[in-house]
């Protein structure tokens, strides 16, 4: 007696009462007609029709290649991410767009275009900063800030942070330039090491010091007292024999630094105050421009000394900082009277008892770089028999170059220099317009003609290199 189908598992397995009528429905499904139909698993495939197979997958590939150009694909969910990172802000990493097709298999391709999911676009060229200087100022030079990743790789990060200072006018005198240079000279040497095979007194000037100073000269045109300064820094190490021991020198180099900061910056600056504040007499009227160090210094020294004096000071209309040495003298007790411009210089002028001006070189037939307008002042006072007392320290000297005109040794002004105009930094007052020059010397009351330049430095410089 046949047994009954309830459905039930036999041993435990699951009886599948569709099997037998889905098989019978594919039976009676007809093959297809075409010619390349899949043979069954029964038959081998030849190698015409592996061939042929083959190239009817590729055709298949080639139009769903042609349907996904024409179709846009939707955003896969990497795009849709890098979408989402870019409106927070843009803080992911950065994707790109671009085409996208199919690949072998079926695959979503990429190719990438530009960066940030954002259209490529024509590059934006930089202006010209000195487009609207004419060509006969096109050799003046300008400050310009360097990044610090185009400086070069031996640039010492104390020369950097300098030349970064130097370049937006942080350290603007020529002092304020020569002390930070030579302090950060210092720290080269402090990390210096001269390579095996090799001596500093030969090393250490080509491919270590260059470096530093063709940085700074980049960052902006080095000033007189600086080009000095290397100048007797590079005989100094020039002057060490080749078998010196490194921390020797070293060490020789360091306390040179030093000595030359304290000798020719710290005890000059002392010594001209005095020297010039002996020039003030009780009830003198004294004419300054703009700020000088060395100027306030004077004034403040001879307030010290008990002397009565007026002071009145000519502002530059453009750097404004005569302002803060009024300042800073009405607070010493000093009477002052404020002019903000060259306006009215004349009668101011011709009521002085003496002119004096800061200078940030002299040149060897002795005539003075200054800030610009100082030599109106200087020309001024002359035509009204005014003295005219010149205040700089020997190592702002230049021995060696001569300066009729302004043109020669300048610099642009990068703050003003637009498409219309530009203004120059600097001025040359010709050595006929000065009565004298007070140095750190001390011999003749520190006060010498411009031109006895050439015995002074011959005097004091040698002893500095020995």
């Amino acid at each position: 007696m046949p047994a009954e189908n309830t459905g039930a598992p036999i041993n435990g397995a699951p009886i599948d009462t569709a099997a037998p009528a889905a098989q019978d429905a594919a039976k009676n499904v007809p093959a297809p007609a075409s010619s390349s139909a899949t043979p069954t698993t029964s038959e081998k495939l030849t190698a015409a029709q592996l061939k042929a197979k083959a190239k009817a997958e590729k055709a298949a590939r080639r139009a769903q290649v042609k349907e996904a150009r024409i179709a846009v694909p939707a955003p896969s969910p990497v795009q849709e991410k890098g979408a989402a990172g870019d409106a927070k802000g843009g803080k992911g990493k950065g994707r790109q767009d671009g085409q996208q097709s199919l690949g072998k298999g079926g695959h979503l391709q990429v190719h990438r275009g530009s960066v940030a999911g954002r259209q490529p676009s024509s590059p934006v060229p930089e202006k010209d900063v000195r487009s609207g200087i004419p060509d006969c100022f096109s050799h003046v030079p300008m400050a310009k800030r360097i990044p610090t990743s185009q400086a070069h790789k031996d640039v010492h990060p104390a020369v950097l942070a300098v030349g970064q200072q130097m370049a937006t006018f942080a350290l603007n005198d020529s002092i304020s330039r020569l002390r930070a240079t030579l302090l950060a000279f210092a720290k080269v040497i402090e990390s210096y090491e001269t390579p095996k095979g090799n001596s500093l007194s030969r090393h250490f000037v080509p491919h270590v010091l260059n470096p530093q100073i063709e940085y700074l000269t980049e960052s902006r045109p080095m000033c007189f007292a600086m080009g000095n300064a290397i100048r007797l820094l590079k005989g100094k190490v020039n002057k060490f024999d080749i078998d010196t021991a490194e921390d020797e020198a070293k060490e020789g180099l360091l306390e040179w630094i030093d000595f030359l900061i304290n000798e020719r910056i710290t005890l000059a600056e002392y010594a001209i105050a005095r020297n010039a504040a002996e020039s003030i007499n009780e009830g003198d009227t004294i004419l300054t421009y703009g700020h000088h160090r060395l100027v306030e210094k004077t004034f403040i020294e001879a307030k010290r000394d008990g002397k009565s004096f007026d002071v009145t000071v000519i502002d530059d209309p453009f750097e404004r900082s005569g302002q803060e040495l009024a300042k800073t003298l009405r607070q010493a007790g000093i009477p002052v009277l404020y002019s903000p411009n060259l306006g009215g210089l004349r009668p101011k002028v011709a009521a002085a008892s003496n002119v004096f001006l800061g200078g940030e070189a002299i040149f060897a037939n002795g005539s003075l770089h200054a800030s610009s307008g100082t030599a109106d002042v200087a020309m001024s006072a002359m035509n009204a028999g005014v003295k005219v007392i010149v205040l700089c320290e020997t190592i702002n000297f230049d021995r060696d170059r001569v300066s009729v005109d302004s043109l020669t040794y300048n610099e642009v002004d990068p703050e003003r220099n637009t498409g219309d105009c530009f203004r120059l930094l600097f001025d040359n007052t010709h050595d006929k317009y000065i009565t004298g020059v007070i140095t750190e010397f001390e011999s003749g009351g520190g006060n010498s003609p411009a031109q006895a330049i050439l015995a002074l430095l011959r005097k004091q410089e040698d002893p500095l290199i020995d």
